[in-house]
């Protein structure tokens, strides 16, 4: 039981991190080969550091109540506040967000960047090449990103599943907060979207 709710706490908070081995790993996009990099490593420090933020308070809503409904109204009104709180302690310039082609929050909405990224994502899982690590992207207006990608499993259903299946308590609340939510009738192996870590290039 105590293993299945710690799984639900990092799932909920929508946030995957690839194994230490990959940590200074970076896939060109554009070209396809792979290279190392210490940039990877910080960004991936970076979305590391929100994700205990949330995952301590998530911690602290799922063991109280199971169903997930305290989870998700946590979500809803408080994560997006911690994640910024928790970008003020990063070096100047650095920030940290999730986005996705389905958001949940408008504030959330990918750009042309974020969207070639997760388009090569999808195109991957489709093609069943996918595989779990960092990708880094170098932007134009001297910046980096790092993205960490975010698959949808069992426990995410309960608040991104089948609308007709996701109680109807936790329905209320998302209708309430985003009534126009996107982030819904994912299966299990689909893309969520992906965290991202963008860093003044050096």
């Amino acid at each position: 039981m105590k293993r299945n709710i710690l799984i639900s706490i990092a799932l909920t908070t929508s946030i995957a991190f690839a194994s230490d081995a990959n940590l200074t790993k970076e896939h060109n996009v554009t070209e396809g080969n792979v290279t190392i990099s210490p940039i990877v490593k910080e960004g991936v420090g970076y979305i590391k550091t929100v994700g205990k933020m949330l995952k301590s308070n998530m911690k602290k809503h799922m063991l109280a109540d199971k169903s997930g409904v305290q989870a998700v109204a946590f979500c809803a009104s408080q994560a997006s506040e911690i994640t910024k709180e928790a970008s003020k302690t990063f070096p100047k310039g650095v920030r940290v967000y999730r986005t996705s082609t389905k958001v949940r929050n408008p504030n959330n909405k990918p750009d042309a960047t974020d969207l070639e990224i997760l388009n090569f994502l999808e195109k991957e899982i489709e093609e069943k090449s996918f595989k779990k690590k960092p990708l880094l992207k170098k932007l134009e207006n001297n910046t980096t990103r790092v993205y960490v990608p975010l698959l949808i499993e069992k426990v995410c259903t309960k608040c991104h599943g089948d609308t007709h299946k996701i109680n109807p308590e936790i329905n209320k609340i998302i209708n309430t907060q985003y009534p126009k939510d996107k982030a819904i009738n994912y299966k299990e192996g689909d893309l969520r979207g992906v965290i991202v870590a963008e860093i003044p290039n050096k």
